[in-house]
């Protein structure tokens, strides 16, 4: 009887300890989404040193191509242009039709380095982004191109990428859609991966007519 009153404390001391110890950091960093503050910062601290450091890394453009048919879109046409239906890119189909485009090559737009390779859910297929450094030596900006419904990927995040090299192919996530690369060029990098389509256009940038114009 005096073992199971033992046990029945002991279990009850590490619970009354383990809930101070978790009030104790709750009242020290706050909490944020769930996270504690401090913790939340560091994380955000180590994404952003990640992202410096792949800033610091991210060669200068040389110019702009097409991601596919480069340097002009030769044999495809844009087939869902920016701001249509609060579309935030470009849908690139192969003037085939259909599926006829699937597994073509789709290729960087630009010398950059890619931060950014992930499926991040229904509808978007493997996704590729890549911060591409213009402006001037003095005073450099970047932008950032997104390429989704990729069907394969040949990069990693951290590889650095020359204009017109291979990423990957095009894709039709599974069949959702007929094969086609959505394309998005982004004035503010780093963004959420966002939904594809919105009224508002903040951060976000026609991509044919940046790609002539650079």
């Amino acid at each position: 009887m005096k073992k199971v009153h033992s046990m029945k404390f002991v279990i009850l001391s590490f619970v009354v300890v383990f809930v101070t110890l978790t009030i104790v950091m709750v009242h020290r960093c706050g909490t944020k989404n769930g996270i504690p503050e401090r913790c939340s910062v560091a994380l955000q601290s180590e994404q952003a040193g990640e992202s410096r450091e792949w800033l610091d890394a991210c060669p200068a453009s040389d110019g702009f191509v097409f991601p596919v048919g480069p340097p002009d879109a030769h044999g495809y046409y844009n087939a869902q242009g920016f701001g249509k239906n609060g579309h935030l890119g470009e849908d690139w189909n192969g003037t085939g039709g259909g599926n006829t485009d699937l597994g073509d090559p789709i290729h960087a737009i630009a010398n950059g380095i890619v931060f950014y390779v992930n499926n991040p859910g229904p509808g978007w297929g493997n996704v590729v982004r890549i911060y591409h450094k213009i402006g001037t030596k003095d005073n450099p900006r970047f932008v950032e191109s997104l390429y989704a419904h990729l069907k394969t990927v040949q990069v990693l995040e951290g590889d650095v990428v020359t204009k017109g090299q291979r990423l990957g192919s095009m894709g039709n996530v599974g069949g959702k859609y007929f094969a086609h690369l959505h394309l998005e060029m982004r004035t503010k990098i780093g963004m959420p991966i966002g939904g594809g389509y919105s009224q508002n256009r903040d951060g976000f940038t026609d991509p044919t007519k940046f790609i002539r114009s650079h």
